[in-house]
């Protein structure tokens, strides 16, 4: 059903959902800081256990990488995404140069969400659901962004990988998909001595 879909009818949709949904983590997430720097002895509603823990996260120095609260970084760049969205679907029109530059954007994005699941789960050895949320969507924005800049010709393949895009664009489903359960497979195996016991 997905495989041979038009990705310009639905990569409106897509920032469209990954902007609100990124909006949306970003915004609990930074209400809860407020919280924390109010009250140092709150506890936010996903602190479930010592894996679990939105608080551990937010009050390590990874959750403000450039000095200042990383959501405000996801408010902005959320926002961004959930415009250009409504843009297209209002029938707005972007040069290369535009959806060039939301590829570098996407870009930042995918390295800065690999890193921050790194130091989570590797350095602070803590997971916040509404950070697992936003490497799920920023990870879509990247991947079907990418495929769309390809297919529009904003990103021009040498012709040898030309075979090798038919492979991906065919199989971009699964590919995404498998991407995302790599990453729940290292969460587990990092966590199996905590979740491994209830089983």
């Amino acid at each position: 059903m997905f495989k041979n879909w038009s990705l310009p009818k639905v990569i409106p949709y897509i920032l469209i959902i990954a902007g609100i949904v990124g909006i949306i983590s970003a915004f609990a997430i930074s209400v809860d800081e407020i919280k924390i720097l109010q009250n140092p002895n709150y506890k936010p509603i996903c602190d479930i256990n010592p894996i679990i823990s939105c608080g551990n996260v937010m009050q390590s120095k990874e959750a403000s990488a450039f000095g200042f609260p990383n959501p405000y970084i996801g408010l902005a760049a959320f926002g961004s995404l959930l415009t250009v969205g409504v843009g297209m679907l209002a029938g707005a029109k972007f040069k290369r140069w535009f959806w060039l530059g939301l590829e570098a954007g996407s870009v930042f994005g995918i390295g800065f969400v690999h890193w921050l699941f790194f130091e989570s789960v590797y350095r602070i050895n803590a997971l916040c659901p509404y950070c697992m949320t936003v490497w799920v969507i920023t990870i879509a924005t990247f991947w079907y962004v990418t495929l769309y800049n390809i297919d529009q010709g904003n990103i021009k393949l040498p012709i040898k990988l030309k075979g090798f895009y038919g492979f991906v664009r065919k199989h971009h489903l699964d590919i995404y998909i498998a991407w995302i359960l790599i990453i729940a497979a290292l969460i587990l195996k990092h966590f199996w001595y905590y979740y491994g016991r209830y089983i």
